[in-house]
């Protein structure tokens, strides 16, 4: 929400002092200018001066243009009575800041809860003269509810100033409160894209190209921009021949051979597998609960088997796409966990059969609402299935606030012991449609609030994903897959597989342009 009280009563207590300090922003500070330095980080959650101060104890303040009023202490706090707050009804610049010393060499993260109303030119943490490169996390659009970000640094000579950074037009604001700053780092082990639509595009035409405009790989494209996973969803006897095991079986192989992880994502249909459908595959239909129990294992050990006789044995697996509501309904619906738990063990069986190895992954979707998480992961630790990790779908326009994403991971993650993922997320850069079909989000009042429909929103959604999930404690936040990025407006390669007329409601949540150049979002995948 924004700042409360009058701004009249904001009482500016920056001092001459403080302002030098600020005005060092890359430079080592003079040791006479390092009276405010501390070993520790103080005044965390700026309860010490209580309402309206500019420079809170312990802190500095700088603002070149002086405008160190902006930066004050306010009522609301996220734990506490107060928290720190950025405001100007007119545009401003300023910093607040703290510079440290006497550290240990080695690595530290800094947490800190914030919340913004966006539209600011920048608005980040940052930790820097810490002598290795600087460390920026931007604050994500949050206005409905309070979210925790982390920056992590190696800090090198035993000095490091932690920094809360707007660079913001008129009216624009900010809150941040009880930071941290300890020993460890962070980081995300999978920055991933979905690569099931690209065989048949590319077999129907379709092309990509660099950003600058020449013609390449898209797999190699994404990996250079930071991609290190790529997803395939494997279908059983699809109408159009694509994403069955053939198929799947040629594009790992471009997977691997950029040096990338494989994540093999099991349908068990013919078509789409979602919270709405899970329809058994044709050649399943009449079968019994036993059958289906085998028909599961050797689906997977084959798909997976094949893999490994390649070279490219998949990194990890998930059993099922969406199972919110369970799998080859109705034998495998939620209705009868137990027979559900008996087909999940059946494919996890198969795939550490093939290589104990490979991470097992159980994926719902609705990626922010946790009684739901809390209701289908209990009844699995009932029935004794075992995984690794926690897969998540989470679109904003569709699944609430990051603020839910966030508070539903950080549950389930400490809940179960389980790392945590994002498995699909995307987002618009433009609304209208290249083709004739109907963009599935194509309408203004469908976005996520703070995120518009441009390369700048698309890039900053996949950005603040990452940083959610980054933000795990204890190192649970595994990382964030973009859903079909190459998934670009070709003729034939439309929604139906029985349909080639069928068109495509995606291509404006693509990575690819409409002139088919890579967009600035896929830089976001070389996250740290």
């Amino acid at each position: 929400m924004p700042p409360v009280g009058s701004r009249s009563r904001i009482r500016l207590r920056a001092t001459a002092l403080a302002t030098a300090l600020g005005a060092l922003l890359l430079a080592p500070l003079p040791a006479a200018q390092q009276a405010e330095a501390a070993s520790t980080l103080t005044n965390t959650g700026f309860e010490a001066d209580g309402t309206g101060t500019a420079t809170p104890s312990g802190w500095s303040t700088y603002s070149a243009a002086g405008q160190n009023s902006a930066s004050f202490t306010e009522a609301g706090g996220h734990s506490g009575g107060y928290r720190l707050s950025h405001w100007s009804s007119a545009a401003y610049k300023v910093e607040t800041y703290q510079y440290l010393t006497g550290l240990t060499d080695g690595t530290y993260t800094l947490s800190a809860w914030v919340r913004s109303g966006g539209g600011q030119n920048s608005a980040y943490l940052a930790l820097r003269n810490c002598g290795s490169t600087e460390q920026r996390t931007d604050l994500p659009v949050t206005s409905s509810g309070w979210i925790r970000i982390v920056t992590p640094i190696t800090v090198v000579g035993g000095a490091c100033t932690v920094s809360i950074s707007s660079d913001a037009n008129a009216g624009n604001w900010i809150n941040v409160d009880d930071l941290t700053f300890t020993t460890g780092t962070t980081g995300l082990a999978v920055k991933g894209v979905d690569l099931s639509a690209l065989k048949k595009s590319e077999d129907l035409g379709g092309t990509y190209k660099s950003s600058s405009g020449t013609t390449g790989d898209p797999v190699a494209l994404l990996k250079n921009s930071g991609a290190n996973y790529g997803r395939l969803k494997v279908w059983v006897n699809p109408a159009d021949g694509y994403n069955n095991k053939a198929r799947v079986l040629a594009t790992a192989k471009r997977i691997k051979a950029q040096g990338m992880k494989l994540l093999v994502d099991f349908h068990y249909s013919d078509v789409w597998a979602d919270p709405g459908a899970q329809t058994k595959p044709a050649a399943w239909s009449g079968h019994s609960y036993a059958q289906l129990k085998t028909d599961v294992h050797d689906h997977t050990y084959d798909v997976l088997d094949a893999l490994k006789a390649q070279g490219t044995t998949a990194d990890m697996v998930q059993i099922g796409n969406e199972i919110n509501t369970g799998m080859l309904w109705p034998e495998g619906s939620t209705s009868n966990w137990s027979q559900l738990a008996g087909l999940l063990k059946s494919g996890i069986s198969a795939a550490k059969a093939v290589s104990s190895n490979t991470q097992i992954a159980l994926h719902l979707a609705n990626g922010g609402d946790n009684a739901l998480y809390r209701t289908w992961f209990d009844n699995a630790a009932a029935q004794g299935v075992s995984y690794d990790v926690i897969a998540l779908s989470f679109y904003g326009y569709w699944h609430g606030a990051l603020s839910t994403l966030q508070a539903n991971i950080d549950d389930i993650s400490a809940r179960y012991g389980k790392k945590v993922m994002v498995a699909e997320t995307a987002y618009p850069f433009r609304l209208d449609s290249e083709d004739a079909h109907e963009n599935i989000i194509d309408l203004s009042s469908e976005l996520v609030s703070g995120y518009p429909a441009s390369s700048a929103g698309q890039t900053a959604w996949l950005r603040d994903v990452m940083n959610v999930v980054e933000a795990v404690p204890n190192g649970r936040g595994l990382g964030v897959i973009y859903w079909e990025p190459t998934w670009t407006a070709v003729a034939g390669n439309g929604w139906d597989p029985a349909d080639p007329a069928s068109g495509n409601g995606w291509e404006n949540q693509a990575l690819f342009d409409y002139d088919s150049k890579l967009l600035p979002a896929a830089g976001v995948l070389a996250h740290r």
